[in-house]
């Protein structure tokens, strides 16, 4: 009911506030279990791309969305948890291993799983290397991944904006065809997920036309 409310009544609005420019809508499966990676810009981020995709999509968040306090935060808490995001806490590998574990249960109910492979914001811009949570997403699900490239979401939100910048600079969003990583099952599970991830990421850097970093994003980010 709320997905319905989101849809038919929330969505129109935020288009009407965000208009992004979207790209390859048509490549969406709208069935079937489905793994969306995306370059990451900006906080809002993770409502761009669920305002575009014809078909409920969930994320992982951090565990600090979940934990605020007085009436904000439990308006933060109960809309995450309502549209199905996991919470996570960084850089607790237990921790993060549930979240995956939690993914894969969606992929598992033919659901859209939606997973960020540079772990974490760019605050330059630039693209950098892929953890490989999502290649063993990959291969714990069999799920093909629809790769997905922003473009100025940044300009929205910019890091430390507490709020976007509504009718603001058009951001735009690249939907590229879904890639089956099947072919990958017969290399060793550490290569194979290694070999998935960089894919992905070499994908939406073709994408995205961003520079590609070629290290871990290890800045720790801020709204």
């Amino acid at each position: 009911m709320f997905y319905t409310f989101m849809s038919r009544v929330v969505a129109p609005i935020l288009r009407a506030l965000f208009r992004p420019r979207v790209e390859g809508v048509e490549n969406v499966p709208l069935y079937g279990p489905l793994i969306v990676a995306s370059n990451h810009l900006s906080f809002i981020d993770s409502f761009i791309i669920p305002l575009v995709l014809p078909r409920p999509v969930t994320y992982i968040a951090k565990a600090d969305y979940f934990e605020g306090k007085g009436l904000k935060g439990w308006f933060v808490r109960w809309f995450l948890t309502t549209l199905g995001h996991v919470p996570i806490k960084r850089g607790a590998q237990r921790a993060a291993m549930g979240a995956l574990e939690q993914a894969a249960d969606v992929l598992d109910n033919s659901g859209a799983f939606a997973i960020y492979p540079e772990g974490t914001r760019s605050l330059d811009g630039r693209l950098y290397r892929g953890r490989t949570g999502v290649g063993w997403l990959v291969l714990a699900s069999g799920a093909r991944v629809l790769p997905v490239a922003l473009e100025g979401t940044e300009k929205v939100q910019p890091i430390g904006a507490g709020m976007p910048r509504f009718l603001g600079p058009r951001p735009t969003v690249r939907i590229g065809p879904p890639i089956d990583f099947s072919h990958y099952r017969d290399l060793p599970p550490a290569k194979a997920r290694r070999a998935i991830t960089d894919e992905i990421v070499e994908t939406i850097q073709k994408m995205s036309g961003q520079e590609y970093a070629g290290t871990y994003n290890e800045r720790a980010d801020s709204r």
